[in-house]
């Protein structure tokens, strides 16, 4: 394995140098071993992709950081260019500060190195797509709509009128670019005629007014796997915006939103409720139906059960979207008191209460016993005090 130098040394800047000191510094790196500067210079070519290799890591805040800590190790699988070849680098870094740190310069990169319009993927698009908690448990197809532009029909997406064609920039010779020279130096700059397109549309399309583009409202099917949560994003592949200059579309994201369940709330995979039962079912037991997905189930709640506790039911909560199991329902219970009382009922409860007041379980028993056993003991300390007082002041 080559051994790799030091990207801020490559850089020639401190290790703790801001985000425009080292932009600054590629740019002189990029100006000093450009190709049209040094042509058939074999090191000056490597040098200046050493320098793109470097400058793609230290002007990325993460990269940045992984190289810090761990060196060249931890960066190999974040790049996103190897930087083979001279086209790399212009590829990666030819339209950085809204021009070319290269054009400007030298005109493109290598002399007779024109800039052409290259294929450039559509622009995504987005939509939300609603689900009750059940259909984002189960899965589901919807239907979505959305807005997005197409190639038009009438023209095919030249924005010409139809039975002509567009014209070849006089301005730039169809480059797209002009280009002043001044001694060593060549300014170039986006053509302002057909502004970097190379070619010029006479005859306006009627349909589309020139765009080449109309905008469409666009129905598809979109099939939501089971278990997706909240902000959730389900791509529908080449279903965005065309391309540029021949390039692919880009996709459409649907985003899932998920309306709230009147009894049940998510957390993760699985699911929680709340269920109310009385005061004598929860201390004899009873059978209460609690909610879950597939509607009101029986659940035992066992004798003597306390406030706030929580009864878990496995396999009755959300799936995962990868089929790797099944969450659980939570059901938290909660005891009601209540508030009226028929005479019969308060002749019991008060039954209940001198039952209990003659019968009092270990666990009251010990409570009642350190609260006394508390209140004695500072009451003596409280005695003990007053009585180092009054000797005190005898004395």
């Amino acid at each position: 394995m080559v051994d790799q130098r030091d990207y801020y040394e490559v850089l020639e800047v401190d290790r703790r140098a801001t985000s425009a000191e080292i932009t600054a510094a590629y740019r002189k790196m990029a100006v000093r071993y450009h190709p049209d500067k040094n042509p058939g210079n074999a090191d000056a070519a490597s040098r200046f992709k050493e320098a793109a290799r470097a400058f793609e890591v230290l002007s990325d805040s993460d990269l940045r950081g992984r190289y810090d800590r761990f060196g060249h190790a931890g960066v190999e699988g974040g790049r996103r260019h190897d930087f083979n070849d001279m086209s790399d680098v212009f590829e990666a870094f030819g339209d950085l500060f809204g021009g070319s740190i290269f054009g400007d310069a030298f005109g493109g990169g290598g002399g007779s190195r024109s800039r052409q319009a290259r294929a450039r993927k559509g622009r995504d698009v987005f939509c939300q797509v609603h689900l009750s908690l059940v259909e984002a448990a189960r899965g589901v197809t919807k239907t979505v709509e959305f807005e997005r532009h197409e190639t038009c029909g009438e023209c095919d997406g030249s924005g010409a009128k139809k039975g002509t064609k567009p014209q070849s920039c006089d301005y730039c010779a169809g480059r797209g670019q002009v280009i002043q020279s001044a001694g060593v130096f060549r300014l170039q700059s986006t053509c302002p005629a057909c502004r970097g397109a190379g070619s010029i549309v006479r005859d306006r399309c009627t349909a589309c007014g020139g765009e080449g583009v109309t905008q469409e409202h666009v129905a598809r099917k979109v099939t939501i796997p089971a278990g997706v949560d909240r902000d959730v994003r389900v791509r529908l592949a080449g279903e965005g915006e065309p391309g540029g200059s021949g390039g692919p579309p880009g996709d459409c994201y649907c985003v899932i939103e998920i309306e709230d369940h009147p009894f049940l709330a998510r957390e993760g995979r699985d699911l929680h409720c709340e269920v109310p039962v009385s005061f004598t079912q929860a201390a004899l037991g009873a059978t209460v139906e609690v909610p879950t997905l597939d509607g009101a189930k029986p659940l035992e709640i066992a004798r003597g059960t306390q406030p706030g506790d929580v009864i878990r039911v496995r396999g009755l909560g959300m799936p995962e979207v990868r089929g790797r199991g099944i969450g659980d329902l939570h059901v938290h219970v909660h005891v009601e008191v209540p508030k009226r009382l028929s005479p019969r009922a308060e002749e019991l409860l008060r039954e209940l209460a001198a039952e209990e007041h003659a019968d009092v379980s270990p666990k009251r028993t010990s409570f009642f016993s350190k609260l006394a056993e508390y209140f004695q003991v500072r009451e003596t300390a409280a005695e003990g005090d007053e009585a180092n007082t009054d000797d005190k002041e005898q004395a």
